[in-house]
This record gives structure tokens, C-alpha cells and sequence, in this order.
């Protein structure tokens, strides 16, 4: 344990959230831990964040995104997703699968691993510091793949940092515009079910194999980016397996500080499904 209490400090895109066998331990875990700090926050802030928007899931406006434009979404994973649309709606669930007020995922993504690397590099050693500074410099400009945008990240400048969080504000609004439409965005966890432990030493070198195709490791970031580089809660709620047993997630995103709806909206789920709401993939 470390020699002296920990002070409170909120590292950007650092998420911190409860895991339960229920949406309903989900809800008691998060007014037991989202309490503000004494001293601290709690000294002039009080906690009272809305409760959910609805208790029938025939009341939810639902978007689903089953696909993202900087890497695919796998075969199971996508139809699992599909299956719980399809019972979504056959439960009076206002279901649509576009909007025009939806931020451009491909920009989102490109914001949210600058945000990244900014913040993870900025605990590197020195010496690690500098390698990725030189090797930021060597990017091409007009390269705006998500490995340039993570080496770019990496060693951003202050002014540039602030131009990046600039640009998330103006996704935060959209997000706000989109849940004036909607209660609940239901999108993948993850592109693959779990796959095999890859310990080799240089993280951001990692592939990953979907549907039989490789692609940049960490670019499947971008589903766990979606929420939280605006700040908008997510629950992740059991919907199925994969043919070999492995199970799916389904990731739903509620609005800013209203972690109630998602939690309550898993927990619709859970009460109207079952653990695993979509059919089994056979």
C-alpha cells in the first residue's frame, strides 16, 4: 500500500465503475461510490443525479449502432446486437439504426486517441518520453489513420491539447442535442468475443484477428472512446454467447451524468430477457 493516502485526482478519460451479477447491485454500488469527496468536492457540491427516464422498456427510445467506420464489428458480435434490437422492438421499443445528430465517428475516434496517448504518455519515463516525441515528428501530416493520431497523442502540445478538448465540447453538445431524441445508444462493448492473452511488450504493436482479418490492436478503443471521451455513462449488460460459449456485451450509453437510465434500462433487459437477451448463436 502506498505510504500516504491518495489525493483526489481526476486524470482525463480515466473512468472508474462498479462490476455486479445484477443491474440492480450495478445501482445500489453506484450511490454507494459516486458520493463527492469530504474534504474535497463534498465540502460545496451535493450528489443528486436523475433518476432513469423510464420503467418500461415499451417507453425507451433506442439507437442502435452496430458497426463503426475505423474497424469492424465481428460477425457474432454484430448479430447478437441485431437479435436484441429486433426484441427491443417486438417489446414497443422505439428502435432506429441512424441520426443525423449522431458526432462523426470517424473524427471522434481520431479526438479520443490523441486524448488517449496525451494522457497515458504523460506518466512515460523520460527517455520513453522523448522516443515518442521524436517518433511524433516523423508523422506525415496528412496521415490520419488512429496510429498516427495515437502517436500524435502522445507527445501533444498544450495549445494542442486544448484545441483537441475544444473539439470534444462541441461532441458533447451533439451528444446532449441526440438525447433530447433518445434515451439509450445500444452498441457493441467490443468489435470480438475475449481472445487469447497477447503479452508481447509493446501494446500498441498487437493485432487483432476479426472474422478472420487482422487490425491494429488498439484501434478497437474506439467502442470504449464513444462514452467516454464526451463523459457520457455506459453499462455493459450480457446478451448472448458465441458459438464456442464466449459471451457477448452489449454496451448502453446513456445521457451525461444520468447513469441511472442505462443501469435501469440493463435491468429492463435482465427482467424482460433474462441474463442473455439475444438468442444463443448456433
Amino acid at each position: 500500500p502506498p505510504a500516504a493516502p491518495p489525493l483526489a485526482y481526476d486524470r482525463d478519460l480515466a473512468v472508474i465503475g462498479p462490476m455486479a451479477r445484477s443491474a440492480a447491485d450495478l445501482t445500489l454500488l453506484l450511490d454507494l461510490l459516486a458520493e463527492p469527496e469530504v474534504p474535497g468536492l463534498g465540502v460545496a457540491y451535493r450528489l443528486e443525479p436523475p433518476t432513469a427516464r423510464h420503467d418500461h422498456l415499451a417507453d425507451y427510445r433506442v439507437l442502435v449502432l452496430d458497426s463503426h467506420p475505423a474497424i469492424p464489428t465481428s460477425t457474432e458480435v454484430a448479430a447478437a446486437i441485431d437479435g436484441l434490437a429486433e426484441k427491443l422492438a417486438a417489446a414497443g421499443a422505439r428502435v432506429e439504426r441512424h441520426s443525423t445528430l449522431l458526432p462523426d465517428q470517424t473524427e471522434a475516434a481520431r479526438l479520443y486517441m490523441r486524448l488517449l496517448l496525451a494522457a497515458v504518455a504523460a506518466a512515460y519515463p523520460t527517455d520513453a518520453y522523448e522516443q515518442v516525441r521524436k517518433a511524433a515528428e516523423q508523422i506525415d501530416s496528412g496521415d490520419v489513420s488512429l496510429a498516427a493520431e495515437r502517436a500524435r497523442g502522445a507527445a501533444l502540445s498544450h495549445r494542442d491539447w486544448l484545441e483537441t478538448d475544444a473539439l470534444r465540447t462541441q461532441h458533447r453538445a451533439a451528444w446532449a442535442a441526440l438525447f433530447r431524441q433518445f434515451d439509450v445508444v445500444l452498441c457493441p462493448a467490443a468489435p470480438t468475443t475475449a481472445f487469447e492473452h497477447d503479452h508481447s511488450a509493446d501494446q500498441w504493436a498487437r493485432r487483432i484477428t476479426i472474422d478472420g482479418v487482422e487490425y491494429d490492436y488498439p484501434d478497437q478503443l474506439v467502442w470504449a472512446g464513444i462514452a467516454s471521451a464526451p463523459g457520457n455513462p455506459a453499462t455493459v449488460a450480457p446478451v448472448a454467447r458465441s458459438r464456442d460459449g464466449l459471451p457477448i456485451g452489449v454496451q448502453l450509453i446513456g445521457p451525461m451524468f444520468e447513469d441511472h437510465t442505462p443501469i435501469r434500462f440493463a435491468e429492463l433487459l435482465e427482467r424482460e430477457f433474462g441474463g442473455f437477451a439475444a438468442p444463443n448463436l448456433d
